[in-house]
């Protein structure tokens, strides 16, 4: 490869020859993929640039979810739980949701005994923690009194841990402190809020946000909010093992993926957080709380200010009204019922176990594949490859193609449209490249929406034209759109390599 070649596939979308990483690696790699299904298409946004001619439902970067290893985050009490209700077969198919299923079969009560139990425990590590700090910063004596009032292990306890980006918004719920005092500062029904975190050393405005939590911490609700230093794995596990409510509150869509809240929602905690990275996935109202609708802003502040609107009417109107809602067993029925839900639906697609098979379903296995397909024989695949990409290089500037629908009038839907192609390939073999139709709608401002991919068949010659049909379903009302491309085919595949070549003709219909 060239240096020339090298310098174009690194360069940042628009031309610039500016290397960059990112597209050098997307350019080069075999499979791209986002951590979670939103994440891949804000990926696919982000980088279409990268393939100009492609709609950026078809940029080749895909997604596949993160996961997390449920025995190193579920807490004993509720694996002791699971093995007696779900029995071996969790272990032997862990990524199998209907095993996970059977989860449902654990009684209430004794979820919410367990679950008390850990939620002590979390309040006991805490203040311990608590006063370890504390007594860092003045009199031992002080530590051990202020630690001994924070926290009540009987209070709806919210968790936030996780690193402290901008994005974050660790601070949201303290931007309306009164709102926040009244919520936390109710005897009849106590919440009380555990933070957890650290920023990058070299993130400023990080550290700033971090600042202003702990500050928060030590105000006039101190003994209801509690900020724990040196935040670790060890950490972790108590804090997702004993939350109740876990919260997370990214602005969308700048969440990659987010793992915390699936370890919680292992454990039977509920989420609350905005739809963004896994959450935009996992969210349904029996097992927590979506913030918002899923919506995207150009405003920040107008984003900050909406969400934090939600937050606080979610926490005030459904979370604590449901959670001090007891039946004469002193228990939450329905919050019962949603922990049970979080676990037996959530944990069966929420896994490394999953994870990991797709990965090698689609990424590793198929690599592998195409590795002793290249490399067999000396690399004799893998030179054919190189000059086939050097001549379809070559020869795709003469490749062209239009359109006509065979048959006018209106179309029924449910019915099919039949419309012929004239290709003209230049040097390339028809069995080179593969000829199709995007079928799409024409939008309100006149534009052409691709959806659907229909492959032409050869139906003969005329000249130097061939001649292509493709059978086209109606599947929708309103003005039905297509348009006519062309892709090559590869030789050692026989599939279609969008990402390398394509060849639209010039005015879609």
């Amino acid at each position: 490869m060239s240096w020339e070649e090298l310098v174009e596939l690194a360069s940042q979308p628009g031309g610039d020859p500016v290397f960059g990483m990112t597209p050098l690696a997307l350019h080069t790699s075999g499979f791209a993929n986002g951590v979670a299904a939103l994440h891949g298409d804000t990926s696919r946004r982000m980088w279409q640039g990268l393939w100009p001619d492609l709609p950026v439902d078809e940029v080749p970067i895909t997604s596949i979810t993160n996961g997390v290893h449920h025995p190193t985050w579920i807490s004993r009490e509720l694996s002791e739980l699971l093995d007696r209700y779900v029995g071996p077969a969790l272990g032997e198919r862990p990524d199998d949701p209907e095993v996970w299923a059977g989860a449902a079969k654990i009684p209430p009560g004794e979820l919410w005994r367990v679950h008390e139990l850990r939620r002590e425990r979390l309040v006991l590590v805490a203040r311990r923690r608590l006063r370890a700090q504390l007594a860092r910063q003045g009199s031992r004596r002080v530590a051990a009194g202020a630690s001994e009032e924070a926290l009540r292990p009987d209070a709806l306890t919210i968790c936030f841990a996780r690193r402290f980006a901008t994005y974050k918004r660790a601070n949201l719920l303290f931007r309306d402190p009164d709102r926040l005092a009244r919520l936390l500062g109710d005897e009849r029904r106590p919440v009380q809020l555990i933070i957890a975190g650290k920023a990058h050393p070299m993130d400023g405005p990080g550290k700033d946000v971090l600042r202003e939590v702990v500050q928060n911490s030590y105000g006039d609700v101190r003994d209801r909010v509690v900020f724990l230093e040196d935040y670790d794995m060890h950490l972790a596990r108590y804090l997702v093992q004993g939350a109740d409510v876990w919260l997370n509150i990214p602005r969308r869509p700048l969440e990659a993926s987010g793992t915390s809240g699936m370890k919680a929602a292992a454990n039977g905690a509920l989420n609350l957080s905005v739809l963004d990275g896994w959450w935009a996935e996992g969210y349904s109202p029996d097992c927590g709380w979506a913030i918002g609708s899923g919506e995207v802003y150009d405003d920040p502040e107008e984003n900050d200010a909406v969400e934090a609107e939600a937050l606080y009417t979610l926490l005030e109107r459904e979370v604590v009204p449901m959670f001090f809602t007891r039946d004469a067993s002193d228990r939450p029925r329905e919050w019962t019922s949603m922990m049970l839900a979080a676990v037996s639906r959530l944990g069966g697609q929420f896994n490394t176990a999953r994870m990991v098979r797709e990965y090698a379903e689609r990424a590793y296995a198929p690599a592998h594949d195409a590795a002793l397909r290249l490399t067999a024989s000396g690399g004799a695949a893998a030179t054919e490859l190189v000059a086939w990409r050097g001549r379809m290089r070559a020869g795709w500037p003469q490749v062209s193609l239009r359109s006509e629908l065979l048959k006018n009038g209106p179309v029924a839907v449910g019915s099919t449209l039949d419309i012929g192609i004239l290709a003209r390939l230049g040097p390339l073999a028809p069995e080179e490249v593969r000829v199709e139709v995007v079928v799409g709608v024409t939008d309100d401002r006149g534009e052409f929406r691709p959806g659907e991919v229909v492959p032409a068949t050869p139906v003969g010659a005329d000249g130097d034209e061939l001649r292509y049909r493709a059978t086209v379903p109606a599947a929708s009302s309103g003005r039905l759109a297509w348009a006519a491309r062309a892709v090559p085919l590869r030789p050692d595949s026989g599939e279609p390599d969008r990402g390398f070549l394509v060849a639209w003709e010039p005015d879609p219909a």
